[in-house]
């Protein structure tokens, strides 16, 4: 099953983490997450950060250098979502870095999210980082 009105709301909640990365906005980051959400990233802890303060502060290191970065880039290209009444996944690229490096040898940021409806709302309860190697 795949509820368009689902998918709509989950595309909206990604989009928004993106603009706001992008914009250094902790508050939007962390904003569609789930009180015990779970991130794989690319940089250590190998076993995840675990819990919304910890995600929170698992971004301190990332906003301070990507602000930085002259013109640096956060964007979604593209996000595939499957979505069942009250659980979902999506996977979607991202380019990421500074401006002048894209394009140039770079690898896209891959994101994968799992989802939970609660409340009435989508919100991810599990979030992981790859960058595709050439």
């Amino acid at each position: 099953m795949n509820d368009t009105t689902a998918e709509t709301e989950i595309r909206s909640l990604i989009e928004r983490w993106a603009a706001a990365a992008q914009t250094g906005d902790l508050d939007g980051i962390v904003a569609g997450h789930t009180a015990d959400t779970v991130m794989f990233d690319v940089s250590p802890p190998a076993g995840g950060v675990r819990g919304l303060q910890a995600y929170r502060d698992s971004w301190g290191p990332f906003l301070d250098m990507s602000a930085t970065a002259t013109a640096f880039v956060f964007r979604v290209t593209s996000i595939e979502v499957t979505a069942g009444a009250d659980v979902a996944f999506a996977h979607a690229l991202l380019d990421i870095g500074p401006a002048s490096a894209l394009g140039q040898d770079s690898s896209p940021l891959r994101l994968s999210v799992g989802l939970r409806k609660q409340d009435g709302r989508w919100l991810i309860a599990h979030e992981h980082h790859s960058f595709a190697r050439s």
